[in-house]
């Protein structure tokens, strides 16, 4: 694998989010005092590029905002953490994606109104920086609006000397060819719908060896509480065989608020593969990781730096939920 500019470069949406923790959701009409007021920076490309940055990994963002205060800021938080934005596209006919989020702390679930959020262009019309990173990076992440530019932009490179490719599949990827990835995770329930099968144990593991055989290198399936399972071929690493590993979740931590959870976890599992860990501790790495940051509101404030992580592993077990 080529010595990129970056580990990894994360593509796709970038947002600012304005965050209310509320007891209950309010009625029609009524006003409910909140506990907690926040704006933060979102969305699940950004929220993974925070991640890997967070635990020492070098990581470039590309993603397109409006020419607006909103996209300045939402840029500028992705800045302070750590993660280069010179391949940020700043497009004067579009808003800068926003939401407004309301979470309960009686039902432990959120309310969303967002923005809507229009195709990205492709990466030819990001600039030469986006590409010269895209290209030279050893991995791309790409969210569900990330994948199908980033699929039209490297299908024409040399296969051996172009990045590895893994895809937030959570939600539905338009596009979707999972012949290109490397590295597919979706959710359990998203990763049966795409391949026809049903929502048991049996059907995940069935729904899995469809993807491998489709061309996927590894599938990954986030299972909320449960966990994480992981299948692979060989050969995705060099010497590596093919298996399966499923690991449970971490229990017991304060959860504030899920939100960004799952962006979360895409991000601590391309750390963790990225600096060499097999399959099981990746997906533990990655399953503390979500979980670490249901401490916070937001997405990224509670996300742990690699070493307040890999002491939080060492001493806490993960147990089924």
């Amino acid at each position: 694998m080529m010595s990129g500019l970056f580990d990894v470069v994360c593509v796709g949406v970038v947002t600012v989010d304005a965050l209310a923790l509320v007891e209950r959701y309010p009625g029609a009409d009524e006003r409910v005092v909140g506990e907690a007021v926040s704006i933060s920076g979102g969305g699940p490309a950004a929220n993974a590029a925070v991640v890997l940055a967070r635990q020492g990994l070098s990581v470039s963002f590309v993603g397109r905002v409006g020419r607006d205060s909103s996209g300045d800021h939402a840029i500028h938080l992705l800045a302070s953490e750590g993660v280069d934005v010179s391949g940020v596209l700043y497009d004067e006919t579009v808003q800068t994606q926003a939401s407004c989020i309301v979470v309960s702390k009686d039902t432990q679930s959120r309310a969303i109104s967002t923005l809507a959020i229009p195709p990205l262009p492709p990466i030819e019309q990001f600039g030469l920086r986006a590409g010269e990173v895209i290209a030279s990076a050893r991995w791309v992440h790409t969210d569900h609006l990330g994948f199908a530019p980033i699929a039209r932009f490297l299908r024409p490179l040399d296969k051996a000397k172009r990045p590895r490719l893994a895809v937030d599949a959570g939600n539905p990827v338009p596009e979707l060819d999972v012949a290109l990835l490397d590295l597919y995770v979706p959710t359990t329930e998203s990763l049966v719908r795409e391949f026809g099968c049903e929502h048991t144990p049996d059907g995940v593991n069935a729904a899995a060896a469809k993807a491998l055989a489709a061309g996927a290198a590894a599938v990954v399936a986030t299972n909320g509480r449960h966990g994480s399972i992981a299948w692979w071929r060989d050969g995705f690493a060099p010497g590596q065989i093919g298996g399966r590993v499923e690991v449970p979740a971490f229990q017991g931590i304060p959860i504030r608020s899920t939100l960004g959870a799952g962006d979360v976890f895409h991000g601590a599992l391309l750390s963790s593969l990225c600096r060499g860990c097999d399959w099981k501790a990746a997906l533990t790495q990655a399953n503390a990781t979500a979980a670490l940051s249901c401490r916070a509101l937001d997405g990224r404030s509670a996300v742990p730096a690699l070493d307040e992580l890999m002491t939080y592993v060492s001493s806490a077990a993960p147990s089924v939920a």
